[in-house]
């Protein structure tokens, strides 16, 4: 493989794959009704403008790291270049051969750069590979594959978002384009030994724009294996138990992405492996384990330990979460890492679902709390000690629960940021929207429980688009009358942005009430039991002011009370 060479050179005649230490691909691709920039959005734009600048010099696709091992070269750095490189060559193959035939030139381009008979140019990871060959090179897959990780979703995005991109193209466009690509100019650095190769991955990428943490754990972990190993034989075989390992994680990864970052599972793991709330900066820990006296025993151990968290965490934001309110009830709150090491615990110790389900009513109490009071009270330091007793021999909840019961209760200064007295002080007040919809969401379960049992509890997700509806609005209407109380400064300061005045309902019957008279708002009041509701603060014909307002205050106050 030569220094300075062009993109179609590189891949001729060679096998270029991504090592198992490399992170999968990761590039996003515009989803319909999104505004914003993507990676392949911009690498698709970058190509177009050379391609109407009409300049002599080849475009360049920058630098490129192998590692050059058993008569294949795995990427180093570039990986999610050279990906992106490979779909979008696929799609474009694709594209123009629906319009004519290949000529012999573009046939002889397409076994350079894509495939030779059964020998693929670019191989991704492991565990994606099966979808990438199948959909986007030999395309015998035209349905969408259940994919088990979000990289193998990316791929499939990709491609799909490239065929969609160039189908609408000329032929002359898509001839410049593979023009373009084909012999774009890239540099290349081949090394020959894997602990240099994953070495150069963790220095190249703490340059710029860095993989995960959780990537760059990988990374050292198997770089670890190839420093201290015995032999040979014991760096293959914790070679490929990491590997294994990691494929367990990548697919729960999947599962779990969109509702906690990789990042903060590792750093949870890392307060479960040490059996600590205070534990942070994970690179740091992982570094002076490694260095430390036992460095390979740490790498296996933890490595099974960070898999048994994703699993575990797949569980809990899937099925469990799926079909358990309280689970779902705390998931749908946000901003519960503090919350994920006791429920790792809990999972690890086989406790019953019904603990499960106590922990999470008690800390979303408590986080609702923290989250609506905004002291700079620290809650690690008032649950980790019940945190580190929570153990194998003892994994009786009810301590925890206790001490966080002694939170909402308690008197004296340092426990009492968070009691009952503190909640009915910032409940009168106005409250974050965010925060408020969950209250109303909890709200509405409380109206459709009162007397109605037997019936499943709505979730969150129940309610389409959930928007914050101000039923007395901001502004005043200009339409007079208008059914509401008179706008004066009593009324604009302490009633329109109080629980009283907030009604939770869809974003399109949010647009659509808008700014009009009362009247016409009860009118559509009609969708859950907290807008029907509404009527009965109206009778005799009050206006909806200050009156109506603090009645209905007052009893969603006192519900939440009860479940708070």
């Amino acid at each position: 493989m030569e220094a300075s060479t062009t993109i179609r050179n590189m891949m001729a005649n060679n096998r270029i794959v991504v090592p198992a230490y490399q992170r999968a691909y990761a590039w996003e691709t515009p989803t319909e009704g999104s505004n914003r920039t993507t990676q392949t959005d911009v690498f698709l734009y970058d190509l177009e403008s050379y391609r109407r600048s009409k300049t002599r010099s080849p475009y360049y696709f920058g630098h490129f790291l192998f590692e050059e091992a058993q008569g294949e070269f795995r990427v180093i750095d570039g990986q999610q270049r050279l990906t992106t490189i490979s779909l979008f060559l696929a799609a474009l193959f694709a594209c123009l051969q629906g319009k004519r035939a290949l000529t012999e030139d573009e046939q002889d381009c397409y076994k350079d750069l894509v495939k030779r008979e059964s020998q693929i140019r670019f191989k991704t990871v492991d565990y994606d590979n099966q979808v990438f060959v199948d959909y986007v090179i030999n395309q015998s897959r035209k349905d969408v594959p259940t994919v088990k990780t979000t990289s193998a979703k990316r791929l499939i995005m990709a491609f799909d978002y490239f065929k969609m991109m160039l189908s609408s193209q000329s032929e002359e466009y898509m001839t410049d384009m593979l023009r373009i690509v084909s012999q774009a100019s890239c540099s290349t650095h081949p090394v020959r030994d894997e602990a240099e190769a994953i070495q150069m991955f963790i220095f190249q990428n703490n340059r710029g724009k860095r993989p995960s943490n959780l990537e760059v754990v990988k990374a050292q972990f198997m770089y670890a294996i190839h420093l201290h190993g015995e032999d040979q034989q014991q760096k293959d075989s914790l070679i490929d138990e990491i590997k294994n390992r990691f494929e367990t994680i990548y697919k729960s990864i999947s599962a779990i992405e969109y509702r906690i970052n990789e990042d903060d599972v590792l750093q949870i793991t890392l307060r479960v492996y040490f059996n600590s709330l205070w534990e942070s900066g994970a690179l740091d820990r992982v570094e002076k384990m490694l260095a430390g006296q036992s460095p390979l025993e740490f790498v296996q151990v933890f490595t099974d330990s960070l898999a048994i968290s994703f699993e575990h965490l797949s569980v809990f934001f899937g099925e469990d979460e799926r079909s358990n309110f309280p689970i779902h009830s705390l998931v749908t709150l946000g901003g519960i890492a503090i919350v994920l090491p006791f429920i790792l615990k809990a999972y690890r110790f086989g406790l019953s679902l019904s603990d499960k389900n106590r922990l999470c009513v008690a800390f979303e109490s408590l986080i609702i709390r923290h989250r609506l009071i905004g002291t700079r009270a620290d809650i690690t330091s008032r649950i980790n000690d019940v945190y580190e007793a929570f153990s194998t021999e003892q994994s009786s909840i009810d301590p925890i629960l206790n001490q966080i019961e002694r939170l909402k209760t308690a008197s004296d200064w340092w426990w009492a940021y968070w009691n009952n007295d503190k909640l009915l002080v910032v409940l009168d007040g106005e409250i974050n929207h965010k925060t408020a919809k969950h209250l109303l969401w909890k709200y509405e379960v409380h109206l459709e429980g009162d007397g109605h049992r037997g019936y499943a509890q709505r979730r969150y997700s129940d309610i389409y688009r959930p928007e914050l509806e101000h039923i007395a609005p901001t502004t005043e209407p200009s339409v007079h009358p208008h059914g509401y109380d008179t706008y004066n400064e009593t009324f604009r300061e302490e009633y329109l942005n109080c629980l009283g005045n907030y009604l939770l309902l869809s974003k399109s019957h949010n647009c659509a009430v808008g700014n009009i008279p009362f009247k016409q708002k009860l009118e559509t009041y009609t969708h859950n039991f907290q807008q029907r509701e509404i009527t009965s603060f109206v009778s005799n014909g009050r206006v909806w002011g200050q009156d109506a307002i603090q009645e209905r205050h007052d009893k969603i106050v006192a519900a939440l009370m009860t479940m708070l």
